[in-house]
């Protein structure tokens, strides 16, 4: 005989006492906690290429600069997420005092998992479409060479992908641009 797990449904103040208490971090998603696992040694070292790079170009403009740990949440109905590379351009909205729930990021990066590639690729980036602060989306995958970047223009996303150690990501919304070659500099083993 099987039994179905009862499964929780928590409002978002619910999740935000839990996730302020938690020494892992998860995610919220319609009402559910979804644990996050934790990242590759190329995912880190992308992650922290692209937050490095972004930080020193954005150094004295205005814009602010996060990697990982700042949870943004992208609508009224309370989904909050974790993105990899986060950038802020306009003054900073926050939740609440606490300071740690970013409500206007500029610029969103992911760095795909084998574990997360379909989630960020779909429902994650129709949440992050419901920002209006939002202008681009970034995906990077972290096995080959290959970044796709989708750029808000008027009324729709627009995407361009990127497969070259050569190439050179123009971040029009925040005024920098990425090569790949700086991206995957220190993930030798990826190949195109």
């Amino acid at each position: 005989m099987s039994s179905l797990a009862a499964q929780t449904i928590y409002t978002p103040e619910e999740y935000l006492a839990l996730e302020r208490k938690a020494t892992l971090k998860n995610e919220y998603l319609n009402g559910e906690i979804l644990a996050m696992s934790g990242a590759s040694n190329a995912h880190n070292l992308i992650t922290l290429d692209i937050a490095t790079e972004l930080n020193i170009q954005l150094r004295g403009h205005g814009c602010l600069v996060y990697a990982s740990d700042m949870r943004v949440r992208t609508s009224s109905t309370g989904s909050y997420f974790y993105p990899d590379v986060v950038v802020v351009c306009d003054k900073p909205r926050f939740e609440d005092n606490v300071f740690d729930t970013l409500l206007n990021p500029t610029l969103i990066v992911e760095v795909l998992s084998p574990s997360t590639e379909a989630y960020d690729r779909g429902e994650k980036f129709v949440h992050y479409q419901e920002l209006a602060s939002l202008r681009e989306y970034i995906l990077v995958s972290q096995n080959r060479i290959r970044v796709e970047h989708y750029r808000l223009t008027e009324t729709q996303w627009v995407q361009t992908e990127f497969q070259t150690h050569e190439d050179v990501l123009p971040l029009i919304s925040i005024g920098c641009e990425l090569s790949l070659q700086d991206i995957y500099r220190r993930v030798p083993e990826v190949v195109g």
